[in-house]
């Protein structure tokens, strides 16, 4: 999931991306995109520590069998 910052260079919201140590920006060009994306993000989190909370029940059933 790319995370979202404030360019330092231009002040525009965009995607942060790290690669070999170089960071570079990229531009949200549509506010409706930004919202989207802040959406997803809060969405793929509920479904992260859902998962873990599912994998931490199977395992308790694993160690009572």
């Amino acid at each position: 999931m790319s995370q979202v910052a404030t360019c330092p260079t231009c002040g525009s919201k965009s995607r942060v991306k790290e690669k070999e140590g170089v960071v570079s920006y990229q531009a949200v060009q549509d506010e409706e995109a930004f919202k989207k994306i802040g959406q997803m993000k809060k969405a793929m989190e509920k479904f992260k520590k859902k998962a873990e909370e599912l994998e931490q029940e199977l395992e308790a059933l694993k160690l009572k069998m």
